[in-house]
């Protein structure tokens, strides 16, 4: 068991986005919420360990549990265990301590607020998407997004020891725009998921029907990251004007896609779509710095 495979069972891709909306909902929080505390720099560097230990943990266990469908798939074949450089059990052993070690240095290094919203990340993205939800049912993803919240979540609540609104409301963002993002992923690797008997979304239902699944949830997106602007003390002009240009250019290319419902298309649009996290999240820590209410 090599240090490469360490980390490609912990898909570091996955752990960057994940600390990322953690370490932007944890700032914002520190200066939108009335009575928090500035944070050191110790508490972002919690954070940041509990996170990618919680995500590099789920995510292993999501390779372990899934060793006898990635030979199937070009794009996951290659993977440690079924390429045979790490043991399955290397891999599971792995996945549960760090899960575990995540949960608890959440609990003693944070708070037990955030320490909850981390269990309930790994319990989203282990036992709801990849055990029960994945091979079973087309809204697995859509369920499975919960983890990506989980992560806001926990920032949020490592900055105030608790949830309020508008912390709960950043969260939800990401649950809102996962459909989006990885309908898209599976419409350009249809015929893997078709292969490895996966019922994703294109697999059942077509590419049609799913680029028009897809502009409808982002037709959801789009006003729901407005939400955040017009509830009591919510973001500011700066993160509106950010929500409104990234959901925009989201919103052109999916409409692009249900007329032409193509894997090679589906590929752009996934790749408008991945950065737009990314962006909506350092807009809600740029507005927590720049902070220019709305009304």
């Amino acid at each position: 068991m090599g240090f490469k495979e360490v980390v490609e069972i912990s898909k570091p891709r996955i752990v960057v986005l994940l600390v990322i909306t953690a370490v932007t909902s944890m700032y914002a929080a520190s200066k939108l919420v009335p009575g928090v505390p500035d944070l050191d720099y110790w508490a972002y560097l919690h954070i940041i360990i509990a996170g990618a230990l919680a995500s590099a943990g789920s995510s292993a266990l999501n390779h372990y549990y899934d060793k006898d469908i990635d030979p199937k798939m070009t794009r996951t074949s290659t993977r440690p265990i079924p390429s045979g450089r790490m043991a399955a059990s290397h891999v599971m052993i792995y996945g549960l301590a760090v899960s575990c070690i995540s949960v608890i240095y959440g609990f003693f290094a944070l708070n037990a607020v955030s320490a909850f919203f981390i269990a309930v990340g790994i319990f989203s993205y282990v036992i709801i998407y990849t055990v029960w939800l994945k091979r079973r049912n087309t809204s697995n993803i859509v369920i499975g997004g919960i983890a990506g919240s989980a992560a806001a979540w926990a920032g949020w609540a490592a900055a105030t020891g608790s949830m309020d609104l508008l912390g709960f409301l950043v969260g939800f963002l990401v649950f809102v725009w996962t459909p989006s993002h990885f309908w898209c992923l599976a419409m350009k690797l249809k015929d893997e998921y078709a292969q490895a008997e996966v019922p994703m979304l294109p697999v059942v239902i077509g590419m049609q029907k799913t680029s028009k699944f897809i502009l409808g949830n982002t037709l959801i997106l789009i006003p729901y990251s407005l939400i955040l602007s017009f509830i009591p003390d919510g973001m500011g002009v700066v993160y509106t004007v950010i929500a409104i240009v990234s959901g925009g250019l989201m919103l052109v290319y999916h409409y692009k896609l249900t007329k032409t419902p193509t894997s090679e298309f589906a590929w752009k649009a996934y790749k408008v779509t991945a950065p737009y996290l990314t962006i909506i999240f350092v807009a809600v820590a740029l507005d927590a710095v720049f902070h220019i209410p709305l009304f």
